[in-house]
């Protein structure tokens, strides 16, 4: 497919938030819409037609974890291995595009392209070998597309929002405004921690409470000075503030707690989550063996070595910010993208 026009833009705006999205009638079959996610630890794509109403209906998707940067936080560099995983993943999301019909495109590339300093030779192949351009984004630019791909689950009514998403190579937190008409970012930050970085260097193993509880204070570390500066405490005392998480780590932990057979994320995307349902399932998790983890239903092989990673990132923000629950978004950057995509159409 190396011949081919790229399939993906070099630059687009900056979006803004937006409301509650109804499913009802497609505006037409001219326009199809594909967003494509690559982060440090999966690769995701969503297809999708623009409706009359406002909003998006779902054609397509796809997702599959890659670990595109696997020992990148150790060697600076994409492994041959990751690459070659990841360039598969991107051949189905290539084929997908194409088979639908997509007319407006953007595919970004976060955290461990970032990061690696041979990612114009990963994304020279990519383009090659699959058609699609990569754009490598920048932290804002992650952060805003998360934030305002989750923005329809924030409740009206709250005049502050603690809004995060934990990655595998970063983590990011913004300081959200209700007040207006849409969402206002009034503060973010972007911490050089996510899942993979932190499993990496603390394993996989079963976790003593002293060693979980080293991993939250290097998270908290972190994050103290951002709450300060915005009084987020103060906020919360106030009761003037909600919590909306999108990762694989909230959802995951949501499937866990709810006991589900499988992951239904019908079941998980808008579910509320109490701090003390999040400290029981944490402190179990990191209690357990690895394969221990790999046997449950909505954590499987591939999350087993990095769920508990999530969770100590996950207990750090619960404890310097005790809102009590928070929201769970099985939703992010690509939701952001297919949002400015529609702004701009």
């Amino acid at each position: 497919m190396g011949g081919r026009e790229p399939l993906g833009v070099e630059a687009v705006a900056e979006l803004s938030p937006q409301g509650p999205l109804p499913i009802r009638r497609e505006a037409g079959a001219g326009s199809v819409f594909a967003a494509l996610d690559l982060g440090t630890n999966n690769c995701r794509l969503l297809v999708a037609r623009p409706l009359i109403e406002g909003g998006f209906r779902v054609i397509d998707a796809f997702s599959r974890i890659v670990r595109l940067g696997e020992g990148v936080s150790a060697t600076g560099r994409l492994s041959e291995a990751a690459m070659a995983r990841t360039v598969e993943a991107l051949r189905v999301c290539a084929v997908k595009i194409q088979r639908r019909g997509a007319t407006h495109i953007r595919c970004v590339a976060t955290e461990a392209c970032r990061r690696a300093v041979n990612c114009a030779e990963f994304v020279a192949r990519v383009r090659r070998e699959t058609g699609i351009l990569l754009e490598i984004i920048t932290e804002r630019e992650e952060a805003s597309l998360a934030f305002n791909g989750c923005a329809p689950l924030l409740e009206p009514g709250w005049p502050r929002a603690v809004v995060f998403d934990i990655g595998g190579g970063s983590t990011e937190v913004g300081w959200l405004g209700l007040e207006g008409a849409v969402p206002e970012l009034l503060g973010w930050l972007s911490i050089p921690i996510g899942v993979v970085t932190l499993a990496e260097r603390h394993g996989s193993a079963k976790l003593p409470e002293t060693l979980y509880d080293a991993m939250v204070e290097e998270v908290a570390h972190l994050l103290r000075p951002f709450a300060a500066s915005h009084g987020i405490a103060e906020g919360i005392a106030a009761g003037r503030v909600q919590m909306l998480g999108t990762s694989g780590t909230v959802t995951t932990l949501a499937g866990v707690h709810l006991g589900l057979p499988r992951y239904d994320r019908n079941l998980v995307d808008g579910r509320y989550l109490d701090f003390a349902a999040i400290r029981r399932v944490s402190a179990a998790l990191a209690a357990m063996e690895c394969a221990e983890r790999a046997g449950n239903p909505c954590i499987g092989r591939d999350r087993a070595d990095l769920v508990v990673a999530g969770c100590a990132i996950l207990e750090a923000m619960c404890r310097l910010w005790p809102v009590g629950r928070l929201r769970v978004a099985d939703r992010g950057v690509r939701e952001g993208i297919l949002f400015d995509l529609l702004a701009q159409r």
